[in-house]
């Protein structure tokens, strides 16, 4: 179980360090698909911060990706050496995804968004916008992979029972 809450917390990071870069590092526009409208709609292109911000920002966006497979290969892994069962298999990987789906709701959506104005600091011209009063504004999105999360971690617990 310490091994499942240590890489959920390895997934909550990488969905950190990836929204971390984007807005503060990399400000680019094509990464604010997941933004409520109003403030995809009122962003504008910035300048970089400081000389090799968009490239350290790419490099962490990477690293932020590559750590998601990372975490998943491990659990794989470590569950394998210690000859976990089918539904021990899925249990962590149902664990693993559901925990970093309330991170993403509790800490990036409500927190981030919704009460601390880290991306006002950023992009001071989205001050205002309706879209930081609207926690839920992704609510289907949310929805629908909470309802795919347990055929993913399915799948994944039967793949490993394989190996």
């Amino acid at each position: 179980m310490l091994v499942t809450l240590v890489l959920s917390l390895a997934l909550m990071a990488a969905l950190f360090l990836m929204i971390f870069a984007a807005v503060a590092l990399v400000q680019d526009r094509r990464l604010f698909k997941s933004a409520p409208k109003d403030i995809q709609a009122a962003a504008l292109e910035h300048e970089e911060p400081f000389q090799g911000a968009r490239a350290i920002g790419w490099v962490l966006l990477t690293i932020a990706v590559l750590l998601f497979p990372a975490a998943f290969l491990y659990g794989a892994w470590d569950g394998l050496r210690h000859d976990f069962s089918f539904w021990q298999f899925a249990g962590r990987f149902l664990a693993m995804l559901y925990l970093m789906k309330a991170f993403d709701i509790i800490f990036l959506d409500w927190f981030l968004l919704t009460r601390s104005h880290f991306y006002q600091h950023y992009y001071p011209e989205t001050e205002g916008c309706a879209g930081y009063h609207q926690f839920g504004f992704n609510c289907k999105e949310q929805f629908i992979r909470m309802i795919v999360y347990p055929f993913i971690a399915l799948a994944s617990a039967w793949v490993c029972t394989l190996l």
